[in-house]
């Protein structure tokens, strides 16, 4: 029967083709706008967790309630001690300190005169750590000069850079408190800028080595924070959340408020509203495709069941019961289904591959934005995107078939007979 209901479906391609455009066209959009949104919020949630979360985060229980502030007063300590239980418990990970600070840059004159001062967000990482420059960007975000080798040089932001007049090798001052509190001054020679193409990340950019923000604010074997990374993967959120709670499951914070916590990604800056929207996006793109092809193959059903209104008269009259036209109907539309999902499946994925390779530049439109986002938006390509096109493909076909078809049943006997003239 199905080899029967193929060659007709191939042979009369007045009453195939279109349905396999629509359902193809319906497939390649459902799986490009999945993997399209998959992709997009996918590279929000992992240049987050570079940037600023990690995977995992440890802070100090008291920092932690106040991290918006980035109080260094109440940082981590001991960090030398927590890097090594966390490198013996939890191999699948990376963690590495960094020390975020704020502060005053003084720029001086050739006799040492202020000629201006400008605000900076400070950010101390170990730039002799190759997976840390790399997992930051700190080659490609590179315009002028050379990443630190000698102790207390430092990277600017190009625009601060060139708002400030400065040359590299100039030098520069920082005004700012330690972490007891005191304050803290120190000489800078600029040994390169940054531009990482993200207005949160360089306006007032100021990226120095770990030991010498550790010296400039007092902090010895301290940090901000320290932040995870799965070795091998991106953000694997039921993972790092039990991670977590494990580790700080085994730390009283009553009887200790600097004691060292640990929160998932999903913990955040309020991001577990944008992990949990990736599959609600998925989950709506396929339900919208399912209810408008629907609609869609209803109608080109029903223009199709006008046109075979006289084959339906035909094969009633042979003597086919109007169930068995029904149920051909059925596997005619699973047929059809299945081989428009096969065809848009593919351009589909083709568009997803092209996105996730190219993208789309919007670092143009970024230039006010103040949250931290990629400036080239991508499709990423997941396994899933092979099978989730042929929901919406084959159910709709199959469903306006079904509502179509519904007119077998109200065919009445009696009138078989026009049917047959001609």
């Amino acid at each position: 029967m199905i080899r029967f209901i193929l060659k007709g479906i191939l042979r009369d391609k007045n009453r195939s083709v279109l349905p396999i455009v629509v359902v193809a066209i319906g497939v390649a959009l459902t799986i490009l706008l999945s993997g399209y949104i998959r992709g997009v919020m996918g590279d929000m949630i992992e240049t987050t967790a570079i940037y600023d979360t990690g995977h995992v985060k440890i802070m100090s229980h008291s920092y932690a309630e106040q991290s918006q502030q980035t109080p260094n007063d109440l940082a981590l300590l001991g960090i030398g001690e927590v890097q090594s239980k966390l490198k013996l418990k939890y191999e699948n990970m990376e963690f590495v300190p960094r020390i975020r600070f704020g502060g005053l840059i003084d720029i001086p004159d050739e006799n040492g005169q202020s000629t201006g001062q400008g605000p900076v967000a400070g950010l101390g990482l170990d730039l002799e750590d190759q997976q840390e420059l790399k997992r930051y960007n700190i080659e490609q975000a590179l315009v002028l000069g050379a990443i630190p080798k000698e102790p207390f040089e430092v990277l600017v932001s190009q625009a601060f850079f060139e708002k400030a007049e400065l040359e590299i090798g100039d030098e520069i001052t920082y005004f700012g408190t330690t972490m007891e509190g005191s304050m803290s001054f120190q000489n800078f020679k600029i040994s390169g800028t940054l531009n990482f193409g993200n207005p949160m990340l360089d306006q007032g950019a100021l990226v120095v080595n770990l030991p010498d923000a550790q010296s400039l604010l007092d902090m010895q074997d301290g940090a901000s924070e320290i932040v995870g990374y799965f070795k091998q993967s991106s953000y694997k959120d039921a993972q790092a959340v039990a991670i977590a709670d494990e580790f700080s499951a085994s730390y009283n914070y009553e009887e200790d408020p600097y004691a060292a916590e640990m929160f998932a990604l999903r913990s955040q800056n309020d991001m577990a509203t944008l992990i949990d929207i990736v599959d609600y996006f998925s989950f709506i793109f396929v339900s919208i495709f399912v209810f408008a092809m629907s609609i869609v193959l209803w109608n080109t059903g029903l223009l199709g069941g006008l046109r075979r209104y006289q084959e339906f008269g035909i094969r009633l009259a042979l003597g086919e019961s109007k169930p068995g036209i029904y149920r051909s109907l059925f596997f005619e539309a699973v047929l059809i289904g299945i081989i428009g999902s096969v065809i848009g499946t593919l351009l589909g994925l083709a568009g997803v591959m092209y996105m996730e390779k190219v993208g789309i530049d919007i670092s143009s439109m970024m230039e006010s934005i103040t949250i931290l986002m990629p400036t080239t938006l991508r499709a990423k390509y997941t396994p899933n995107l092979l099978y989730i096109g042929f929901i919406p493909g084959v159910f709709a076909m199959v469903l306006g078939n079904l509502l179509s078809g519904y007119a077998i049943y109200r065919r009445e006997t009696a009138n078989l007979f026009k049917d047959l003239e001609v």
